[in-house]
């Protein structure tokens, strides 16, 4: 095959490749032969480390029982049963929870769409033990949030972190907000949008008109439809460079159901999020040999999204996380979130730079009545906070 249709997935050491055997589905014929071909020379505590990291352990403890117990150490199997037994009582303490909070926004008339955790993990995996989550994370419309804030924080949430809300600019430079309730131990994340500054989206009427109904609970609690899943899925992972493989397991089993690909085409296309589509198909298939259909072709098989696709294999072979991203890998991270953008969302990402923010604010207070003036003096206070940071890290 064209180099420019492979990954170049050498820099991946042997336990990071047998981790992506156990974290794939396991229909591959040759699957039982890659796994053996693997298990020679592994460090075992490594393989434990990136199965935590990537947030897979679940899913990997779940087919290591399967194998020859004589090939992985007694110690790996019980912390990796530890692991699993303690994320199944943290699942359903979960699903308790979003019950509880989806009834009190229904009593008080505020639509909700869940967009992962429990839900997530019943529609795709088939059962709560398979996936790892660490909130709840609610879709609802924008006119609704502070209503929904005020109920949370009767139930005993704190807002995480104050945000500054006298520019206009974090209803749309934001997406979310959170909340945590430090008796429960649950964090709850109120999202208005599915992505960050990323342009134009489905509005939640849209996407209501196609939810579904989840399963996990005796309560009906709505979830996305399966293509408004698919797209806030590869938006979301592409977003954070696919730094856990968990965010491609859940792609490599929603693409695995019978899904209107006409339908996510359109919404791809709609939306400017082929890229992100595409490449989300290319790392599943090339990662987990998740098995494609030739009507898929023409949305990864072209040399763009191969190349996006490389482009996020440094941030999944390396144990990272991009909070805070790291030093070193700045300035590329900007430039791969950049290389994601159609046409139009870089010129609206260029425009909305002019745009005033919290930081110019805090950079130089002025009064309400002078705001208007953090537009002509943005360039400035932006080339001042570049100088500073220079400065510090220099010293």
């Amino acid at each position: 095959m064209d180099n420019e249709f492979t990954l170049d997935l050498s820099p991946f050491p042997r336990e990071l490749k047998l981790l992506l055997l156990f974290t794939a589905m396991g229909n591959d014929p040759d699957r039982a032969d890659r796994i053996k071909d693997c298990l020679t020379d592994i460090d075992w505590n490594l393989f434990l480390q990136l199965a935590r990291h990537h947030r897979v352990y679940p899913l990997v403890y779940s087919n290591l029982k399967k194998v020859d117990k004589e090939l992985i150490p007694v110690h790996i199997m019980q912390a990796l049963y530890l692991d699993y037994s303690r994320n199944t009582f943290q699942m359903l303490h979960l699903t308790a929870e979003m019950e509880k909070i989806c009834r009190l926004f229904d009593d008080n008339h505020i639509r909700t769409l869940l967009l992962k955790g429990p839900v997530l993990t019943q529609a795709l995996y088939g059962d709560l033990s398979l996936r790892t989550c660490k909130d709840l994370d609610i879709l609802l419309p924008f006119e609704d949030v502070e209503k929904a804030e005020q109920l949370l924080i009767k139930q005993g949430f704190a807002p995480d972190h104050e945000e500054i809300r006298i520019l206009n600019d974090w209803k749309w430079r934001v997406h979310h907000l959170s909340y945590y309730n430090p008796e429960t131990k649950v964090q709850v994340e109120i999202h208005w949008r599915l992505n960050p500054d990323k342009g134009s989206e489905p509005d939640f009427d849209e996407m209501w008109s196609r939810r579904s109904v989840s399963t996990v609970t005796n309560y009906p609690i709505h979830v996305l439809g399966d293509e408004d899943m698919f797209l806030f899925l590869v938006t979301h992972g592409a977003r954070h460079a696919w730094f856990r493989l968990r965010w491609l397991a859940d792609i490599d089993r929603l693409v695995r159901k019978p899904l209107n690909w006409e339908g996510i085409f359109t919404l791809l296309k709609k939306y400017h999020c082929q890229a992100v589509g595409g490449q989300a198909l290319v790392l599943v298939s090339e990662l987990l040999l998740t098995p494609l259909s030739e009507d898929l072709k023409p949305l990864y098989f072209k040399k763009q999204m191969y190349r996006l696709a490389q482009s996020a294999i440094i941030f999944i072979q390396d144990m990272i996380t991009l909070s805070p991203v790291p030093k070193h890998l700045k300035i590329y991270y900007r430039r791969y979130l950049f290389s994601l953008r159609s046409l139009p969302q870089k010129w609206a990402f260029v425009f909305s730079q002019l745009y005033p923010n919290n930081r110019d604010l805090e950079t130089l207070p002025l009064p309400k009545q002078l705001y208007l003036l953090y537009f002509p003096l943005r360039p400035f206070l932006w080339c001042w906070r570049r100088m500073k940071q220079q400065q510090h890290a220099s010293s």
